[in-house]
């Protein structure tokens, strides 16, 4: 799994880049059983003039494509939300590629790899 946390226009922080961690420790354990590669971008950027920052996080799986950003005036609220809508958002599009299965039916499935 390659994990990136880019600090942009910013000092690095160590309390904020422990409070990314852990909360993306939660989207690492749903993604354990994927097949590789595995990338997870998180990018934090600062706004210098005032303070409406913003942060986006990928997550680009062979299986999921999901890309969630947010605005605002405090980092953490922002870190917070983005990834518990990135961690929905892999619910959902995992759901649906099950549903799809189910639809499909084990023998088409067959079909398709003959």
């Amino acid at each position: 799994m390659n994990k990136r946390i880019t600090f942009r226009h910013m000092d690095h922080t160590k309390a904020l880049e422990d409070h990314a961690n852990k909360h993306l420790a939660k989207i690492e354990h749903f993604l354990e059983q994927e097949q590789a590669p595995l990338n997870i971008d998180l990018v934090l950027e600062s706004a210098k003039p005032h303070a409406h920052h913003q942060i986006e996080l990928r997550i680009k799986t062979p299986q999921f494509d999901v890309i969630v950003s947010e605005e605002g005036p405090d980092f953490y609220l922002m870190l917070d939300k983005v990834i518990n809508v990135a961690y929905e958002r892999l619910h959902e599009q995992k759901q649906r590629h099950v549903d799809d299965r189910k639809r499909l039916g084990r023998h088409d499935e067959f079909k398709k790899q003959r």
